[in-house]
Order: structure tokens, then C-alpha cells, then sequence
């Protein structure tokens, strides 16, 4: 994965360093700053201005909804993908351009009932594509909390939406690379159904075994 975090065609290396995406020596053992500003971001889609509560609950429903929210923030539910799948960073700037090209192809909107579902799944294949080492779905379905066949299905359907196109350019990658540092990691409040969901459970997952994380939401 490196390769799109190094591209000899963008000397700009400051915001991949920024972003902790380039790292000198040994594997990183906290979440690097991209995690913040990913989930900033995806609480901002969650709040898109143009879109109401009322227009949430009557949008379209895709496979990756759940019946409740996860009591998991989605910045802890990052945390928690990365530590225990060890894919590389830049696995999260690409299950990130996955999201937004999935709610275009889709029309779907992002809401608090897919958000984690489809985060999962997103760095799941991304890990497979860019990564020279991964976990099996199996893995990432404990470490995501549902369950592995639930998984192969949100698999499969991502795919087809892509289109199975899920190669990145270094241009696009770099493109949301500088979005994302551009997101404010501060001073986010998570409003309706899921705020209290996950401000009343914020500690629970680190205690918690993988597969009992979002075991409460299983898609419709």
C-alpha cells in the first residue's frame, strides 16, 4: 500500500506524513491521525445539512442497515479496526473513497443504522487489495462484531456496487488524502439516535470481546 503513499509523482509528502500514512521504522503502535479525520468526516456525512432526521428514517434502505445503532463510536469502532486487523493505513483513505463511491452508485445516504457495517467492509477489501498481508473475513467479522456470513454477504455486495472496480489511482488517493487533513477533529457532537447509544457505552468495546461489539444490530 505504501506505493500510493510514496508516488514518486506527488512531492507534497508532508500531508501523508501528517497523516501518519508514511512511517519510519517499525509498525505503528497507536492509531495515527488519519482515524480522527476519517471519522470526522463520517460524522459530518452523517450531519449533511440538506438532510433532516425525518429524511434519514425514509431514505433507502441497503443490506449494511442494522435495526439499532452500535453502542460504538465510530471514532472508537476505528480504533478498534485498526489495532486488531494491522492493515496498513492507507487502508482507511481507501475504504473511505469505497464509501463515497458506494453511496453515489447506490443513492443510499450514510446514516448511523450502515456507517459501521459499511466502514468494516470497506477496509476489509481494501486490506486484500493493497495489503500484502491480511485476515481472512472470518477475522475481520469478530473483530467487526457481526457474523462471518453476514460479512460475505456485505462483501459481495460492495462488490457489486464497485462494480469490482477497487483499484485507486495515486491521484484520487491523493486527492482524499487532502480532504481528510483538512477535517476537524475537534469539537464534533453526534446528535440524534446515536448519540446516546455510544456516549452511554464509550468504554464498553475495549472490555468487550470482538464478536460482542455490534452483536445488537443485525441487518435487516
Amino acid at each position: 500500500m505504501e506505493t500510493l503513499a510514496t508516488d514518486p509523482g506527488f512531492n507534497d509528502s508532508g500531508v501523508y506524513l501528517r497523516l501518519g500514512l508514511i512511517v519510519e521504522g517499525k509498525r505503528l503502535k497507536k492509531p495515527p491521525a488519519l482515524l480522527s479525520r476519517l471519522a470526522s468526516s463520517l460524522v459530518l456525512l452523517l450531519h449533511d445539512e440538506s438532510k433532516s432526521p425525518a429524511e434519514f428514517q425514509h431514505s433507502t434502505v441497503t443490506v449494511f442497515d442494522g435495526r439499532s445503532p452500535p453502542e460504538i463510536t465510530i471514532s472508537d469502532y476505528l480504533d478498534r479496526i485498526f489495532i486488531y486487523s494491522r492493515c496498513s493505513p492507507s487502508c482507511f483513505v481507501v475504504a473511505y473513497i469505497y464509501i463515497h463511491q458506494f453511496l453515489d452508485v447506490t443513492r443510499a445516504h450514510l446514516t448511523p443504522l450502515n456507517v459501521h457495517r459499511l466502514v468494516v467492509t470497506s477496509v476489509m477489501l481494501a486490506a486484500k487489495v493493497f495489503d500484502d498481508r491480511y485476515y481472512n473475513n472470518a477475522y475481520y467479522a469478530r473483530v467487526g462484531g457481526v457474523s462471518t456470513r453476514e460479512l460475505n454477504r456485505l462483501e459481495m455486495k460492495l462488490l457489486f456496487a464497485l462494480d469490482f472496480k477497487l483499484q485507486v489511482d495515486p491521484h484520487t488517493f491523493h486527492t482524499h488524502c487532502c480532504q481528510l487533513e483538512k477535517q476537524n477533529s475537534d469539537g464534533i457532537q453526534i446528535e440524534w439516535p446515536i448519540k446516546e447509544a455510544c456516549r452511554a457505552n464509550k468504554e464498553t468495546w475495549r472490555k468487550s470481546t470482538p464478536e460482542s461489539v455490534c452483536s445488537q444490530t443485525t441487518a435487516r
